[in-house]
């Protein structure tokens, strides 16, 4: 048998070259493609935490007091977690709070051990086995009948009669009263209660049918009351020095006879511990953002989404959020748990959030915090890009980890701006936490009814997300500065607001 003949034409030569490469290119796509439909798996199936486990921390020696750290440093920051488990000892039966309304029921011994079982005396009682439960009384639906009362001089017939003022209402001439109309609102945006479960309700408890469209007609109200109000705390916002950014996607309604709903867009503005405001845009575009945030000229924290840029005065700051970074190499290390290049990347940045934790649990001052930064977190900066700039050189192109390192690098001034600003958080998941209401609300109202419809339920969720993170009672709020908003001149708005509120009510 003769040997193979080894082709030596150019030709030849030239079609070998060009297989070689097209199959490489096909390994290098089937990788990729292999990549994305684990990622896609992961999504659907995998765990929502993104924790590195306790044995990858010791695949790269963490030292235990770090890892500590950072354990913490993600439960504080990180959006989702995962379960955990942790030995730590009962703390026993529970005190119910003090300030409920204490309601006693005293039970009589039985007429048996009313008696004496030797002498067959009376006993008398010298005392209590106490004992307390949290307790409640079912919502009591009632008939409210306001009667006015109505004056006149017997001696002065012309000055006619004189009926007693009405007080303040939410809705002139509803059917129902202030606290139902607040209730309904409240149960839709805090609890996630869509009106027609609530309506469902009503018919079912009471015999009492009141549609969904009534209902509707309550909250839109609410909704249009709350929009100057929401002027104000944009006017507040603005005013400040510090802005975190986000936004999502949410269903709008629309006439278009397309057959299918219109993706609309809340953007979520907020202060760290301060007030949120919601502003409802039909698409996501940069004249959004543009025109809310005006000649802004504080810092700006976003994710890397583009529409961000190029907006506010010209001495505003745009600052990166170090979670979104982390979030593109975490991926990474769940497609391969024991990734070398990817997995202390990740470690080195909960590394710096371990930073931030302990300056935090320690009451660091703003001053304080930025040498703690300058000394600890400026090397790990270092490092960390070192390693990116590393990977980024080995990385598959298309890959998950060529994606992280080049999202990195090209926010990497932006990242960086913590050290020049102590005020600044490391990540937006504070404005990421004050989007849940509205995913668990998509869940279960599904849209927004109309595009008339969406800056009322943006203003709904800008009150509501603001009392939540300032702790102040909803209902309470609602209660008092709902009824005669409508006719308050606008330059008292100011004075209403959810912060305004925290500040006579500390």
């Amino acid at each position: 048998m003769s040997a193979p003949s080894i082709p030596s034409a150019p030709a030849d030569l030239e079609l070998i070259a060009h297989l070689k490469s097209r199959l490489q290119y096909a390994e290098l796509r089937i990788r990729v493609l292999e990549e994305r439909l684990r990622l896609m798996q992961i999504e659907k199936y995998g765990a929502g935490g993104e924790k590195l486990s306790q044995a990858q921390m010791q695949l790269f020696e963490l030292a235990p007091v770090v890892s500590e750290m950072i354990e913490e440093a993600e439960s504080e920051h990180a959006p989702v977690h995962g379960p955990t488990k942790r030995s730590t000892k009962h703390p026993g039966r529970r005190e119910l709070p003090a300030n409920l309304p204490r309601v006693e029921r005293i039970l009589p011994c039985t007429p048996d051990q009313r008696l004496c079982t030797r002498c067959g005396r009376e006993t008398v009682v010298i005392g209590y086995e106490e004992s307390s439960q949290l307790d409640v009384e079912p919502a009591k639906y009632f008939v409210l009948v306001t009667k006015r009362e109505k004056r006149a001089c017997r001696s002065c017939e012309e000055l006619g009669v004189f009926s007693a003022p009405l007080p303040p209402r939410i809705i002139e001439k509803c059917l129902a009263s202030d606290r139902i109309v607040i209730d309904t609102v409240v149960s839709k945006y805090c609890n996630h209660m869509p009106l027609h479960r609530q309506s469902v309700i009503l018919q079912r408890d009471l015999g009492l049918k009141v549609s969904r469209a009534t209902l509707d007609g309550w909250v839109l109200k609410v909704g249009e009351l709350l929009i100057p109000m929401v002027v104000a705390m944009r006017r507040e916002l603005i005013s400040g020095s510090y802005i975190q950014a986000d936004e999502t996607p949410v269903d709008v309604q629309t006439r278009e006879g397309r057959g299918q709903n219109h993706q609309a867009y809340l953007w979520q503005y907020s202060r760290p511990g301060g007030i949120v405001v919601f502003d409802f845009r039909l698409g996501r575009g940069r004249d959004g953002p543009k025109r809310f945030l005006g000649q802004f000229e504080g810092i700006l924290q976003t994710d890397g989404y583009a529409a961000y840029d190029q907006i506010g005065g010209p001495r505003m700051v745009h600052a990166a959020c170090w979670a979104h970074a982390r979030r593109q190499f975490f991926e990474t290390v769940q497609l391969n748990p024991r990734d070398p290049v990817a997995t202390p990347i990740v470690a080195q940045m909960d590394e710096l959030f371990a930073v931030d934790a302990d300056a935090r649990r320690k009451a660091l001052t703003t001053a304080a915090r930025r040498i703690r930064r300058q000394e600890t977190a400026r090397p790990l900066l270092d490092d960390i890009r070192s390693k990116i700039e590393a990977a980024q050189s080995v990385a598959l192109p298309s890959s998950a980890l060529s994606k992280a390192c080049q999202y990195a690098l090209t926010l990497w001034k932006k990242l960086t701006r913590f050290l020049e600003y102590p005020e600044l958080e490391l990540s937006t998941n504070l404005a990421e936490n004050s989007m849940r209401p509205v995913a668990l609300g998509r869940k279960n109202w599904m849209h927004i009814g109309s595009p008339l419809a969406g800056p009322k339920v943006a203003a709904i969720f800008s009150v509501v997300e603001s009392c939540r993170r300032l702790k102040v009672p909803v209902h309470g709020y609602f209660s008092t500065i709902l009824p005669g908003l409508a006719d308050l001149p606008i330059r008292c708005l100011p004075n209403l607001t959810p912060a305004a509120w925290v500040a006579r009510h500390p």
